[in-house]
């Protein structure tokens, strides 16, 4: 029975081996590569004197050396930033504008608030990352912050409004029981 396997020789190059009783070799080029960034852990960072930031290393490696462009909104539901790597921020812009129609107001309102406390932002050179200071301000930040990975984004909070809400083993607990458990 013929089967096949993709190898990949460096950042751009890919082989296709299909071996149907004799080995034949495809070379290709991908134009795009879908990566999906999963992000895990939570990282104490200390802005710099100009309050850029330093991307902890495990986050830069999930996201990949070419993929320097995030959106930073602040999160409907908590007191704090969420950072989207640009392409998960396309996909979540691709859901919003199936479900809303710029022409009903009430959705009109909601897209302009939502945009309202966003904005785009890079990584440098040092893979450090400037967060516009009304941003900050408005979830509270003072110095130190704390990066939290969360699937596919980066969650930005304040030092202090992070360690209110982290020691409850308990509510995790109890969550998973109630999310995940048998509804039986």
């Amino acid at each position: 029975m013929p089967y096949s396997f993709i190898l990949q020789i460096n950042s751009k190059l890919w082989v296709k081996v299909v071996d149907c009783g004799m080995k034949i070799i495809y070379l290709y080029q991908l134009k795009y590569i879908i990566v999906m960034a999963t992000f895990i852990g939570d990282f104490e960072c200390k802005p710099d004197a100009k309050g850029r930031i330093v991307l902890p290393a495990a986050f830069k490696k999930a996201v990949g050396q070419d993929n320097t462009r995030f959106v930073v909104r602040r999160d409907l539901f908590e007191n704090c930033l969420v950072l989207y790597p640009y392409s998960y921020w396309e996909e979540e812009l691709g859901r919003l504008r199936q479900k809303l129609n710029p022409y009903k107001r009430e959705h009109k309102q909601f897209l302009r608030d939502f945009f309202r406390a966003s904005a785009e932002l890079s990584l440098d050179g040092n893979g450090r990352f400037l967060v516009p200071r009304r941003l900050m301000e408005q979830v509270g930040v003072k110095r130190d912050v704390i990066l939290v990975g969360v699937d596919r984004y980066i969650e930005l909070w304040s030092d202090e409004a992070y360690r209110a809400i982290i020691d409850n083993p308990a509510g995790l607990a109890g969550q998973a029981e109630l999310l995940l458990g048998d509804s039986e």
